[in-house]
């Protein structure tokens, strides 16, 4: 599925906003502000999601949010995402890896201002005949 929608159980401690996904355990966010608690609740679902689809986990139903129960100070908001762009945001983050070259191999490529990352890159997709993540 490209788009979920899960209640987000919310409550103030001390002078924190906390929060967790009833159907998602493990799934917590928190935040100084509203802004800032959504903003988490939202990145903490994605990134939860993406790794249960990784991991070939059976993605729950959404809770219906009259079945959930609520503790006095509690509050319930639907959070959505969209799986698509985090998907691809996560299929092209950066990974460093580490390598060994010889030191004057090293020199010569500092000295003419070689970008590392960039060179490795189009080495590895010219090796593995590859343009885009979707040719692997």
């Amino acid at each position: 599925m490209d788009k979920y929608i899960f209640p987000f159980v919310l409550t103030q401690k001390e002078n924190k906003l906390v929060g967790d996904f009833p159907d998602l355990p493990g799934c917590i966010a928190c935040g100084d502000t509203e802004e800032e608690l959504f903003k988490s609740a939202k990145e903490a679902m994605a990134l939860h999601l993406y790794g249960m689809e990784e991991e070939g986990y059976e993605i729950p139903s959404s809770s219906k949010i009259l079945d959930l129960k609520l503790e006095p100070g509690q509050y319930i908001v639907m959070i959505e995402v969209s799986m698509i762009p985090f998907r691809d945001k996560m299929r092209n983050k950066a990974v460093n890896k580490t390598l060994t070259i010889p030191k004057w191999l090293d020199d010569l490529a500092v000295e003419n201002g070689v970008n590392f990352s960039h060179v490795l890159q189009d080495a590895l997709k010219t090796y593995l005949g590859v343009n885009n993540p979707e040719q692997k």
